[in-house]
């Protein structure tokens, strides 16, 4: 098997939605990152074979993302692109889909990442108004438009959000902040841990900005590019305990403890990665970043979909017969902070063992010095389709400055699934 190399990476700053990159779609932060991507790696476009994109919510003016990014950003047209969607893991999707191509000989170096706007997610409107559109502009007659829009009435102008329909689970019916509720109650995490976790995250994260400003890129904010965005901003540098303990539950009012401070961001962002075998990086003579080991994806209930983390890390440990001794550094996407100490707790625990590993046996503890140094999600923010990407990227990155061995990428996945990604150097 040919060893997949990731040569090197790129991302946005995660910027909250609705703030500064507002007026920039999808497309466009991913055509943005791999321009950058090939100029930092001074790489001829012309040897990638193809693009693969992780995306959610993709544009409807930019269908197939992967191939509008590819284009804009002066890929030549003869290459290939397509986009992949799994959710929350769509970036894990790019990268694993670009490394399959490579070993099947399809690609020998592809671009692989992910973007997304969650500001430009469309509002939606129900069939029935849909249908009183359609007929008005199929009217001919200004008596005919005025029968049809006597029929309209205040309802048929209140659209849902696409954005809420994107986090809701069609098949057991609640959202994403809902399953977080339930782990909070399975496994009796408090309010104060999920807060004191949502806290920590900030932390490193703040005393880590000049770090992760490695990884990320300058963004000159259209239409006038006046502003020079340069940091993540999702970052609370006075964040307080007592600040976020005064935040109401979003999910449930009354008996919840999910807050807008202890869930990951809504935001906007992209990353991208340069890969191909070793060997090929070599002749090129670029020294990889890291290597891609193994990787896999696990199916769970969708309704504590949460836990995705916890049977993947455990399948992939056995698969690779390792142990957690094996792995020098940790990165679990926190979507909300009882989620990743749901996880920590299920790898830990007898009971939760005998009841989803084969071996029966607890995984064991994570050490907290090892997992997500650099603050997570919470801190960062979680562009669906970007954040897996962005995952690998920074875990790599501080396996370099630590002269680290192995690292393990983990999320969990909307719609009851897991991932984990095994890295080494």
């Amino acid at each position: 098997m040919k060893r997949i190399a990731i040569v090197n990476g790129v991302r946005t700053p995660f910027i909250k939605a609705w703030e500064s990159f507002d007026t920039i779609p999808a497309h466009q932060l991913g055509a943005l990152c791999v321009t950058e991507l090939l100029q930092r790696t001074e790489f001829d476009s012309r040897l990638v074979d193809e693009v693969v994109m992780g995306c959610v919510g993709q544009p409807a003016e930019a269908a197939n993302v992967a191939r509008v990014i590819s284009l804009l950003a002066g890929i030549p047209q003869e290459k290939r692109a397509y986009t992949v969607g799994r959710n929350c893991a769509s970036g894990f999707e790019a990268i694993t889909s670009a490394a399959e191509k490579i070993q099947c000989g399809v690609d020998e170096i592809v671009i692989a990442g992910g973007t997304e706007s969650m500001s430009n997610m469309p509002m939606l409107f129900k069939k029935e108004t849909a249908t009183l559109f359609l007929k008005l502009s199929k009217a001919k007659t200004i008596l005919q438009k005025l029968k049809i829009i006597t029929k309209m009435r205040p309802h048929h102008f209140a659209p849902t959000p696409s954005l809420v329909l994107g986090l809701t689970d069609p098949a057991c019916g609640l959202n994403m902040g809902q399953t977080a509720e339930l782990l909070a109650k399975d496994f009796g995490i408090s309010r104060a841990e999920q807060d004191r976790f949502a806290l920590e995250s900030h932390r490193r994260a703040e005393i880590s900005k000049d770090k992760l400003r490695e990884e990320t890129m300058d963004v000159l904010v259209p239409p006038d590019y006046k502003v020079c965005v340069r940091d993540d901003n999702g970052i609370r540098k006075n964040q307080t305990y007592e600040a976020l303990q005064k935040l109401k539950p979003i999910f449930e009012k009354h008996t919840g403890t999910v807050t807008a401070g202890n869930a990951s961001q809504i935001t906007d962002g992209a990353c991208v990665l340069l890969i191909m075998p070793e060997e090929k990086a070599k002749q090129l003579g670029y020294e990889a970043l890291g290597f891609l080991r193994d990787y896999l994806y696990v199916g769970l209930e969708p309704a504590r979909m949460g836990l995705g983390p916890a049977i993947a890390i455990e399948k992939i440990l056995r698969r690779n017969k390792m142990s957690l001794k094996d792995i020098d550094l940790f990165e679990i996407n926190e979507a909300f902070a009882v989620q990743v100490l749901a996880c920590l707790r299920g790898l830990a625990s007898e009971e939760f063992s005998k009841k989803h590993f084969p071996s029966g046996i607890p995984v064991g503890e994570i050490p907290l010095e090892k997992l997500n140094v650099n603050g997570g999600a919470i801190a960062l923010g979680h562009p669906v389709g970007t954040s897996g990407a962005r995952l690998v990227l920074t875990c790599l990155k501080e396996m370099k400055r630590r002269s680290l061995r192995r690292g393990l990428v983990s999320a969990c996945v909307g719609g009851g699934q897991g991932a984990a990604l095994i890295l080494e150097r």
